[in-house]
Formats: C-alpha cells, sequence, structure tokens
C-alpha cells in the first residue's frame, strides 16, 4: 500500500487560533516533514474548497489549492503533489491544464491530478458559478477531462462541447511527466464518474463502507472491460479521517481536543456533527495502531492500493502522525 496525508489548509478549521502570519510556516513545516530522506510518505494533498466546512466561516481562512500547489513545488524537492480534489467547474479545463502543467515543470515532475464534479453548493454560489444539477456538473467532469488529456498527450486542445469552448488551445510547456500528469478521477458515481475513470484516470478515489468500495471496484471493472482497459492498471484509493493514540483513551483524548478546538471555531452543535464520523464504526482509521492496522488489512484485501490520510491535529500536535508512520506503515507498505 501507498500513503499520502492531506496538509491542513483551514478548509477543515484546521488553523484555528494560528496566526494567519504563520499559516505558510506551519503549512510548509508539514510538508517539508513529508519530503524529507527517508519519509514514508509517497504524497501530500490539498483540498480545492473557497469556504470552510462543517460550517462557512467569516474569520477562517481556507487557502488555494493551485497556489499552493505551486509553493510545494518550488519549496519541496521529492514528495508528490496532488489535490483530492480539483473541481472541473472552478476553472477552465485548458486553462487548468495549463496552470497543472506549469506546476508540473517547477516540481520536476510531480504533479497528481485529482480532479471531480464538486458538491460544496455554498461556495459554487458565493463564487458566483451557479450550481448546476449532478447531471449537469458530471457532463462538465467528462469534457473537461477530454480536454486536459488532449492538452497533455498533444500540446493542443480543441472542444465544442455543452460547457466548454476551446478552439486549438496550446499547452506549453507540456508536463514533464510521459503522457501527461496522472489523473486521480474523484467519486463513485457508477455510471458517469467511474466510467471517465475507466477511460482516463490512473486513479480513481471512492470511499463507503468496506462492502461499498468492493462494490464500486467491481463496477469500474465492468466498464474497464467493456472500454478494453486492464482494470489492473487503475489504482484504487480512498481518503481517511485519521486520528490514532497509543491506547483507546490515548484515542478518546485527542477526539476530545479536536471537538472542542472546532466547537470554538464552528460551534457546538457543527463539532459535534463533524467529530461522530470519526467516532462511527465506519471510522477505518481512528484507534489504536493495531485497530487501525486490522482495518487497513482489509482494505487491502479489497483492491485498495493507496491511503491518503486526513489528520485534523496535524498543525498541532504531529505525535499521532508519527505514530502512524512508525507503527501502522511498516504492517501495510
Amino acid at each position: 500500500m501507498r500513503f499520502g496525508f492531506f496538509v491542513p489548509q483551514g478548509w477543515r478549521h484546521d488553523l484555528v487560533g494560528i496566526d494567519p502570519a504563520d499559516h505558510w510556516s506551519t503549512m510548509h513545516g508539514l510538508a517539508a516533514y513529508a519530503d524529507r530522506d527517508g519519509s514514508p510518505w509517497e504524497s501530500i494533498w490539498v483540498y480545492d474548497h473557497f469556504h470552510t466546512v462543517p460550517v462557512p466561516s467569516e474569520t477562517e481562512a481556507t487557502h488555494e489549492a493551485w497556489s499552493l500547489m505551486a509553493a510545494y513545488a518550488a519549496s519541496t524537492s521529492r514528495v508528490r503533489l496532488g489535490q483530492m480534489c480539483t473541481c472541473m467547474a472552478y476553472r477552465n479545463p485548458a486553462y487548468l491544464a495549463k496552470v497543472a502543467a506549469t506546476v508540473d515543470v517547477i516540481s520536476g515532475g510531480r504533479v497528481e491530478m485529482g480532479i471531480g464534479a464538486g458538491w460544496y453548493e455554498h461556495e459554487w454560489r458565493a463564487y458566483g458559478y451557479g450550481f448546476p444539477d449532478a447531471p449537469a456538473r458530471l457532463r462538465m467532469l467528462r469534457e473537461g477531462v477530454e480536454v486536459m488529456h488532449q492538452a497533455w498527450t498533444t500540446g493542443r486542445a480543441s472542444l465544442d462541447g455543452e460547457f466548454y469552448t476551446v478552439d486549438e488551445a496550446i499547452v506549453q510547456p507540456q508536463p514533464l511527466q510521459q503522457g501527461g500528469i496522472p489523473m486521480w478521477v474523484a467519486g463513485g458515481g457508477e455510471k458517469v464518474t467511474l466510467r471517465i475513470a475507466a477511460k482516463h484516470a490512473a486513479y480513481t478515489n471512492f470511499y463507503g463502507s468496506p462492502e461499498e468500495f468492493s462494490h464500486k471496484s467491481e463496477v469500474l471493472r465492468g466498464h474497464a472491460d467493456r472500454l478494453g482497459r486492464d482494470f489492473g492498471s487503475i489504482v484504487r484509493s480512498a481518503n481517511f479521517n485519521t486520528v490514532i493514540g497509543e491506547t483507546d483513551a490515548d484515542v478518546e483524548r485527542r477526539l476530545q481536543a479536536i471537538e472542542a478546538r472546532l466547537a470554538g471555531s464552528a460551534g457546538p452543535k457543527a463539532a459535534a456533527k463533524f467529530i461522530h464520523e470519526f467516532r462511527s464504526d465506519a471510522a477505518i482509521a481512528v484507534g489504536t495502531p493495531d485497530q487501525v492496522v486490522e482495518k487497513l488489512l482489509d482494505m487491502r484485501e479489497r483492491g485498495l492500493g493507496y491511503a491518503i490520510h486526513y489528520f485534523p491535529e496535524a498543525a498541532y500536535d504531529r505525535s499521532g502522525l508519527e505514530l502512524y508512520e512508525r507503527e501502522v506503515m511498516p504492517a501495510l507498505a
């Protein structure tokens, strides 16, 4: 199994209490930790959002994803750089292909392209994108992925689509990576999203219960077979909220600290709802090292090849991140 983690960027109220002037040093410090010699982390990730969750905040920052990509590209040397995931509708796809290719050159060929249809209605409307229904957003995704694929394989892109019109857009520089930037298609929609993934993705990113993961995998296999694509060439990934402690009591202490911090900025009700996900039976990566290893081994048996972890306390306390690295990763790598 391969591993990445999200660097806190404020979106999930995970820079609360840190002076904005210190945000970049905090974020970069975690990126440098992942990038250090001998690190077992293959990648770092950011979210592509503009407003915080679980509630939009007037005071808490959400740092923009592709600005961070460029900054990490210039300030790290080894670790791969991804977004999980870029919202297709937030940027014209030819422009996005150009931005990503430039960042790939800056990084020396280390960019991953996570792409999805988007879902956060509040920020869509606030930023003037409207909010098309789900089928329309998926059609936008399909058109945008086609534009990026053309751009990175031919240096040009043209499309007279329902949503995007691109007329011989020249995309230079080309990405340094042979064949273009690896595409991660995010989402488990069975009729459209997984079909797009079967056609274009080097990686997928979907999650539910372990049983749902297995079911989505079989749907993906069906699409790949119909398209003549080798199912085994598509790496399946999932994201995990991760709180790990030496003992059950240590895990609970950490959860309470996360909830208290979030309650101060998002309110007690939102904090309780947020932390409920971490305490549910479906929380694969919450627990002691032995508990987390057992659940992730099951996911590996179901075909999970890449685990991307979100550590909500990472900006304040790296001990959980370090414990995961020390006791969980060796059992799964």
